[in-house]
């Protein structure tokens, strides 16, 4: 038992729920390391939403709204997390949502899915390809979705198919806290936050945004700025902290 007065209790509970999800294979042991090292560089955030961050999860809705054919990509630890949000923001945003995994197993794939669909989620499933260039499993997707998207969401990702899907011509928007990460770097755009924290903000922007100001949002677009602001927020509160 949690104590809800503990002072990390939300950061418990949390870890509790990804290592139950370890145990029936959803997330995979190696994902509960990934989540570790992600709450490292979100105590240098203050573990909440910044500025920078919520104008970068809004270019993210502008994004996924100008986009012809938009998919999320969604591993374990982002089920996990965020299944209600991911079937949130497919509703507001049009995208399309498919299972994509390195610790790929047919079973691990059926069960993520179903969590997914559970969730309200429309999950874009059925016989995936090697289609990507890549020596791992996150090469298998659908020749209809993630290989055909012009826009793909990879919340929680690794750099190497962060790399590959851009090097393809497509439009590519991170979740990640680390902003020194390959993935960070990779993407078109990265949203230097908490995934929880994120989807919610892109779902609102994918909502309240107008044509125009998604137009104007995107036009702006410069990531080595979002992710300069996110190192300068996280040196300034670790300096403050060393004071």
């Amino acid at each position: 038992m949690i104590p809800r007065d503990h002072p990390r209790y939300t950061s418990l509970v949390t870890r509790e729920h990804l290592a139950d999800y370890a145990r029936l294979g959803i997330v995979s042991w190696e994902g509960l390391i990934a989540h570790g090292r992600g709450e490292a560089f979100d105590y240098l955030l203050g573990e909440k939403t910044s500025e920078s961050a919520r104008r970068s999860a809004q270019t993210a809705a502008a994004l996924l709204r100008t986009a012809s054919h938009p998919v999320i990509s969604v591993n374990g630890n982002t089920a996990a997390l965020a299944a209600p949000l991911i079937a949130h923001l497919q509703k507001v945003s049009g995208a399309l949502v498919e299972v994509n995994l390195f610790h790929r197993t047919p079973d691990r794939v059926r069960q993520i899915e179903s969590l997914l669909q559970s969730a309200g989620a429309a999950v874009f499933s059925g016989e995936a390809e090697r289609l990507l260039p890549l020596s791992h499993d996150r090469a298998f997707c659908r020749r209809d979705g993630m290989y055909a998207a012009d826009v793909v969401l990879v919340p929680l990702e690794d750099g190497d198919r962060c790399g590959v899907l851009a090097a393809m011509g497509k439009k590519v928007i991170a979740i990640d806290l680390n902003p020194l990460s390959r993935t960070s770097n990779m993407a078109t755009l990265t949203v230097v936050d908490e995934v929880t924290r994120a989807l919610p903000v892109i779902a609102d922007a994918c909502s309240s945004l107008t044509d125009e100001e998604c137009g104007d949002l995107v036009a702006k677009l410069d990531n080595k700025v979002f992710l300069k602001e996110a190192r300068n927020e996280m040196k300034a509160r670790l300096c403050h902290a060393l004071d």
